[in-house]
């Protein structure tokens, strides 16, 4: 299976205020976080992590992937200066990039971590993914209801969790 996430912060205290994130500290947070991606993954899964990890520094982006089940690719966001540290341990990112583009059951995504107005396949059935506006639901279903292929794999727009192709296949296949 695949999935998607962003905006994950991890050891941000600041986002859980910013964003009004249900959790009382960082801590609280980081476990909620890590709990709730590994219930849903399994160690055969891909995870797309559309940006903003964490800005801690690699030390704790180490620690942290480690921490987590399947195989994680990474679509570098503005707070990802972790990767470029000699510290950090590359192999727990099976890629790294900035774009892509990639095909799943006859439906393209694009996945960015910023969002963008129109993107290759627009008005074709391709969904463009993204992160860093730490939207909520109600984002997502606007722009459905406007027909725009566009979807904030964020947590904080999908319950702290990541989200599955299949799901946002489904989503944007309800009327």
């Amino acid at each position: 299976m695949i999935y998607f996430t962003a905006d994950l912060h991890f050891y941000h205290e600041k986002i859980i205020r910013h964003t009004q994130r249900p959790f009382r500290s960082v801590e609280e947070m980081n476990t909620a976080l890590i709990k709730k991606w590994n219930n849903k993954i399994s160690y055969d899964d891909d995870v797309y992590i559309l940006g903003d990890f964490t800005m801690k520094g690699a030390d704790i982006a180490s620690a942290c992937l480690s921490s987590l089940r399947g195989r994680k690719h990474l679509i570098r966001g503005n707070h990802d200066h972790f990767v470029d540290s000699p510290a950090f341990e590359r192999t727990l990112f099976v890629s790294v990039e900035t774009y892509m583009e990639l095909s799943y059951r006859n439906t393209q995504f694009i996945l960015f971590h910023y969002p963008i107005v129109e993107w290759n396949g627009y008005g074709k059935g391709a969904i463009a993914l993204h992160g860093h506006q730490h939207n909520h639901k109600s984002y997502n279903a606007e722009n459905r209801k406007g027909g725009i292929y566009r979807y904030d794999v964020g947590v904080d727009a999908n319950d702290m969790e990541p989200v599955s192709a299949d799901e946002i296949i489904s989503f944007f296949a309800v009327s």
